[in-house]
C-alpha cells in the first residue's frame, strides 16, 4: 500500500496541470480579444505622442533618449504581436484536448498571456514627465583656415561693427582672390577661444548658384534638427525660424552673389532688439545695399610689406630669394601681382622649386605675355570669371576687356574712356547726354564689381594688374585666339613689334613706350583701335601706313612728335575719332575732309598748328566734337583773301557740333564768334590770348554761360575783369571746371559783382600767374567742389580771403580742396582770416611768401589728416602758433624744399 500515495499525487498533479492546459486552450479565443484590445491602446498611446512629439520638433525640440528607447520598444512589440495574430488565424481548428495541435495552441495561448502582459506594461511606461530636450549644438564649429597675413587691421574694425547695438548686418566686399574667405574663416574660429553672447554661430556657404532649400538644409544640420530632403519649404522655414527666434545667433553668410530674403529662409531680421548679428562676403556693393548692410568693409589688397610677406612665405626658399638677381625678379613678380592674395599664394607656390635666374625670368615673360600659361593662374582666372560672367549686360563686357588695352595701373580719365567707348559703338554714338550717362553707368558696374578701381584721382579709374591680365586672357577667348588683342603697353620699346605680330588684331596697343618711328605698312583689315599714345619721341609714320586699315576706327596718336598725318588717313572710311593731341602737327590734311564718319576730332594742345584748309573740316558733316583748345588761332575773317583756310563761316556748317573747343586770339573774332549763337552754345573750352582792347569779358552777353567747362585767358594786358550777370541767386557758368588766369597786369578783381553762393558750383581747379593787381580771391570760400588752388607771382594779392568775409570755425568752406600751391606773393598776410580744419588737403606748398605768419589750418582731431607742407626751413621756423600741439602736430609733414 505504500506505493499507492505518491501514485495518487502524481496522478492527482497531471490532472490538475492538464485541466489547467484545456482551459488555457478553451480560452484561446479570449485571449487574443484581449491581446488585440491592448495592443490597440498601446498604438493609439503611440499615435498620440508621435503627434506631439512632431509639433514639439517644429520649435526645435528633440525627444529624450527615453522616448526613443520607448517608441522602439512598441515597434518590436507590435511586430511580435502581429506575428501572434497570424499564426493564430492560421490554426483555428480542432479545440480538443485531446487535438494532435493541442500542445502548439496551448503555447500559442501562452505566448499570448506573456506578450499581453508586456504590452500592459509597455503601456504603463509610456507616462513621460518630459518629451523632449532643447537641442544644444556645440555654439561654434571650426573652419580648417591657416593663419593670415594682412587682415588683422580688417579683424579690428569687425569686432568693432559687432559692438555697435544698432548694427545687425555686416557685408565684407572685395574683388575674387582678395581674402573674404578668409576673413570670415578667421572671425568664425575666433569665438572658439574668446568669450561671446551667441548661443549659436552657423556658417553657410551660398555660392553663385545658391538655392534656399541648400542654405536651410545647412542651418537646419547645424542647429541639430531632424530634416528630411522631401520636406516642404514652408516646413524647413517654420522649423528655422521657431528656433532662431528663440536664440541669440550670429549667421556668416560666405560668398553671396545677390540679395537675400532671410525671411523666405526664416532667419529673424537680426536688430537691435534680438542682438543677433549676419556678417556676409561679396564681390558687388550692389549686394550690400541689396541685404540692408548697417557697416560695410572693402577687404583691401595687401601693401608691398604683406605681398612680400605672403610670396615669400609660399616660396619657401629663403635661400633662393635672398640671392640679388633673383630677388629682383622676384620684387618685380610680386608687384604682378597687384597686391590680390590669391595670385600672390598662386604664383608663390609656382616658384617656389625655380632656383636659375633663367627660370624667374621666363616667369616675368610669361606674367607680361601669357600669364595664364603660369601654372595655377589659369584658377585664378576661372576664380575671377565669375565676376565677368556676373556683370549686366554685353555692354559692360565688353567695356570691361577694352581697359586692358592700357598699362598696368594706368590711371585713365573716365571721361577719355567714356569717348572711346562710343567711338567703338559699345554706347550710343550720338555723344549726347544719354550715351555719356550710359558710359559712366558702366564704369559704376565695373567698379561696383571691383573690375575697375579709382585712379590716382576722383575722375580716373584703373585696373589691378591681375585684373589686367584676366581681361586680356577673356579677350583672347580664354587663351584659344591670343592675336585678338596685340597690347604690349608701357613695355619700353624702342622699336614697333614686326607687323606680323598685330595684323591679325582687332585692337593693337602700342601706348606710353620709346617708339621713335614706325617704318613698315601693316596689313590689318580687321583692325579696330590702334593706340600709339605717348610715345613722346614717335616723329614719323609713313604717308601709306593706314592704307590697309580699311576697318579702322579710332586711331590715338596724341602726345607723340608726329609733325604730319599720313595722307593715307583719307582712305579710313570707318573713321569715328581722331586723337591728335599735343602732337607737333602744323598742317592738316585736306584728305582729313572725307572721312565722312568721322565724329570726333581732338586737336587739343596743338601748338604748332597753323593750317587748317577749307576741305580738311567742310566735309565732316557728322562731326559732333572739335576740340582746338590750346590750339589753331588763325581764325580767317569775314571777307578776307584767305579763302582756302577755315573760318567761323565753315564751323557754322557742321549741323552735328555738340562740343566745341576754342583758342581766340583777337577782339575781332571774338566779337565775331559772339554773334554765331550756334557756335556759342557748343562751347566748353575756350582759350583767349593775347586780345588787345579788351576791358571785360562779358560772358553772359557772349552766352558762354550754361557749357562752359574750361576758361583759359592768357597775356589780354588791359582786361580788368570778368562780368556775369544774371538774376539774383542764378547759377553761374554751373559747369565751369577750370579758370586760369595768366599775365593779366591790370586785372582787379576776378569778377565785377561778386558771385553768388549758388555760383560755380563745379569749380575744381584755380590757377592765377602774373595778375599784379589783384588783392584777393575771397570768392573761392564759396566754391563747394574746389580741389586745387594755384596763385603765382601776383604782387599785390594780400589773402586768399580777406579779413572782410565772415568765416565761422566749423565753416564747410574747402571741404574738398587737396592742394594749395603759393609762390612768390610779397604782400600775401593771411590765407583766411579764421584758422579752418581742411578735411581733404594733402599737399601746401609755400615758397617766397615773407609776410605770411601763420598757415590758418587747425588740427582735426586725428593727425593722419594734417596736409604735408613743402616749405624752406627758414620760413618754417619763422611761423608763429597760436597751439604748441598744432605746430608739433605739423613736425612729421614738414618737408624743406
Amino acid at each position: 500500500m505504500d506505493f499507492i500515495t505518491p501514485l495518487i499525487s502524481i496522478i492527482d498533479r497531471l490532472c490538475t496541470a492538464t485541466a489547467s492546459r484545456a482551459s488555457r486552450v478553451i480560452n484561446l479565443d479570449r485571449s487574443m480579444h484581449y491581446l488585440t484590445a491592448e495592443l490597440n491602446e498601446l498604438m493609439d498611446k503611440r499615435d498620440d505622442l508621435t503627434t506631439r512629439l512632431e509639433q514639439a520638433e517644429l520649435d526645435g525640440s528633440r525627444r529624450t533618449n527615453e522616448v526613443q528607447r520607448w517608441l522602439a520598444r512598441v515597434e518590436v512589440i507590435e511586430a511580435e504581436a502581429a506575428s501572434i495574430m497570424e499564426n493564430f488565424g492560421q490554426s483555428r481548428q480542432g479545440f480538443g484536448c485531446f487535438d494532435p495541435s493541442c500542445c502548439s495552441k496551448y503555447n500559442m495561448s501562452t505566448e499570448m498571456i506573456e506578450k499581453l502582459h508586456d504590452i500592459i506594461e509597455l503601456k504603463g511606461k509610456g507616462n513621460f514627465e518630459r518629451l523632449v530636450t532643447e537641442p544644444r549644438p556645440a555654439p561654434v564649429e571650426e573652419k580648417p583656415c591657416k593663419p593670415a597675413i594682412g587682415i588683422g587691421v580688417m579683424l579690428d574694425k569687425v569686432w568693432e561693427f559687432l559692438e555697435e547695438e544698432k548694427v545687425g548686418i555686416i557685408a565684407l566686399y572685395g574683388m575674387g582672390g582678395v581674402g573674404k574667405t578668409t576673413l570670415l574663416k578667421t572671425i568664425n574660429n575666433a569665438f572658439l577661444s574668446s568669450d561671446h553672447n551667441f548661443d549659436v554661430v552657423i556658417w553657410v556657404l551660398v555660392s553663385k548658384e545658391f538655392v534656399v532649400s541648400k542654405i536651410q538644409q545647412s542651418i537646419v544640420a547645424r542647429l541639430g534638427l531632424p530634416w528630411a530632403d522631401s520636406e516642404a519649404h514652408e516646413l524647413l522655414t517654420s522649423k528655422i525660424y521657431n528656433v532662431l527666434k528663440k536664440k541669440r545667433f550670429l549667421l556668416l553668410f560666405d560668398d553671396v552673389w545677390e540679395g537675400i530674403d532671410l525671411g523666405d529662409i526664416g532667419i529673424p531680421l537680426p536688430d537691435d532688439e534680438n542682438k543677433c548679428k549676419l556678417i556676409f562676403t561679396t564681390r558687388s556693393m550692389d549686394v550690400c545695399s541689396d541685404m540692408d548692410a548697417h557697416r560695410m568693409l572693402k577687404v583691401e589688397l595687401l601693401n608691398d610689406e604683406k605681398s612680400w610677406q605672403l610670396f615669400c612665405e609660399k616660396v619657401g626658399r629663403m635661400d633662393v630669394l635672398e640671392s640679388p638677381p633673383i630677388r629682383t625678379y622676384a620684387k618685380t613678380i610680386v608687384r604682378k601681382c597687384g597686391g590680390l592674395p590669391l595670385a600672390l599664394i598662386t604664383v608663390g607656390r609656382a616658384m617656389a622649386n625655380k632656383e636659375t635666374e633663367e627660370e624667374w625670368k621666363y616667369a616675368i615673360e610669361l606674367l607680361n605675355k601669357s600669364p595664364s600659361e603660369l601654372r595655377g593662374m589659369e584658377d585664378v582666372f576661372t576664380l575671377l570669371k565669375f565676376s565677368y560672367d556676373n556683370l549686366e549686360n554685353e555692354t559692360a563686357k565688353m567695356c570691361f576687356l577694352y581697359c586692358s588695352l592700357f598699362p598696368q595701373s594706368y590711371s585713365i580719365e573716365k571721361e577719355k574712356l567714356v569717348e572711346y567707348w562710343i567711338a567703338e559703338g559699345f554706347l550710343d554714338s550720338s555723344y549726347d547726354s544719354n550715351a555719356y550717362n550710359k558710359g559712366y553707368a558702366a564704369i559704376g558696374s565695373l567698379k561696383v564689381a571691383f573690375l575697375l578701381e579709382t585712379g590716382e584721382e576722383e575722375t580716373q579709374v584703373k585696373m589691378n594688374d591681375v585684373i589686367r591680365s584676366f581681361a586680356l586672357w577673356i579677350a583672347s577667348g580664354c587663351g584659344v585666339n591670343k592675336g585678338n588683342f596685340f597690347v604690349e603697353a608701357s613695355l619700353g620699346l624702342t622699336e614697333a613689334p614686326g607687323v606680323k605680330n598685330w595684323e591679325g588684331a582687332q585692337r593693337v596697343s602700342l601706348l606710353d613706350n620709346a617708339i621713335t618711328r614706325l617704318e613698315e605698312v601693316p596689313m590689318c583689315p580687321n583692325l579696330l583701335t590702334l593706340l600709339l599714345q605717348w610715345n613722346n619721341c614717335l616723329n614719323r609714320i609713313p604717308d601709306d601706313f593706314f592704307q590697309s586699315m580699311s576697318a579702322l576706327r579710332l586711331p590715338d596718336l596724341s602726345f607723340t612728335s608726329i609733325r604730319r598725318i599720313p595722307v593715307s588717313i583719307g582712305q579710313l572710311l570707318e573713321l569715328r575719332h581722331l586723337n591728335l593731341t599735343a602732337t607737333k602737327v602744323t598742317t592738316l590734311p585736306k584728305e582729313l575732309g572725307s572721312l565722312a564718319k568721322l565724329v570726333h576730332l581732338n586737336l587739343l594742345r596743338t601748338y604748332s598748328l597753323r593750317t587748317i584748309p577749307r576741305e580738311a573740316i567742310s566735309g565732316l558733316s557728322k562731326l559732333v566734337v572739335l576740340n582746338l583748345y590750346y590750339s589753331y588761332e588763325r581764325w580767317k575773317i569775314q571777307n578776307s583773301n584767305c579763302e582756302d583756310e577755315v573760318g567761323f563761316e565753315v564751323l557754322e556748317t557742321l549741323t552735328q557740333l555738340r562740343f566745341l573747343g576754342l583758342t581766340i586770339s583777337t577782339v575781332t573774332s571774338l566779337h565775331r564768334l559772339s554773334g554765331i549763337r550756334s557756335l556759342v552754345k557748343c562751347i566748353q573750352y575756350l582759350f583767349i590770348k593775347e586780345c588787345e582792347g579788351l576791358h571785360q569779358l562779358e560772358l553772359s552777353t557772349l552766352g558762354y554761360g550754361k557749357l562752359l567747362r574750361r576758361l583759359s585767358i592768357n597775356d589780354c594786358n588791359e582786361l580788368n575783369y570778368l562780368v556775369v550777370e544774371g538774376e539774383a541767386g542764378e547759377n553761374w557758368l554751373p559747369n565751369l571746371e577750370v579758370l586760369a588766369l595768366y599775365g593779366l597786369p591790370n586785372l582787379i578783381l576776378v569778377w565785377k559783382t561778386p558771385p553768388r553762393e549758388a555760383s560755380l558750383q563745379n569749380l575744381r581747379l584755380l590757377n592765377i600767374w602774373y595778375c599784379h593787381r589783384l588783392k584777393n580771391v575771397s570768392w573761392i570760400s564759396l566754391l563747394p567742389r574746389l580741389e586745387a588752388i594755384y596763385l603765382f607771382y601776383c604782387k599785390a594779392l594780400e589773402a586768399l580771403v580777406s579779413e572782410d568775409e565772415k568765416l565761422e570755425p566749423d565753416s564747410k568752406s574747402f571741404s574738398r580742396l587737396k592742394t594749395i600751391s603759393i609762390r612768390d606773393l610779397p604782400a600775401l598776410r593771411i590765407i583766411t582770416p579764421l584758422a579752418l580744419t581742411f578735411s581733404c588737403l594733402k599737399n601746401i606748398a609755400v615758397i617766397d611768401c615773407p609776410k605770411l605768419k601763420k598757415l590758418s589750418i587747425r588740427t582735426a582731431h586725428n593727425s593722419t589728416t594734417l596736409p604735408t607742407v613743402h616749405c624752406s626751413k627758414d620760413w618754417w621756423e619763422g611761423l608763429e602758433w597760436e597751439e604748441l600741439n598744432t605746430k608739433n602736430a605739423f613736425l612729421t609733414n614738414f618737408t624743406s624744399n
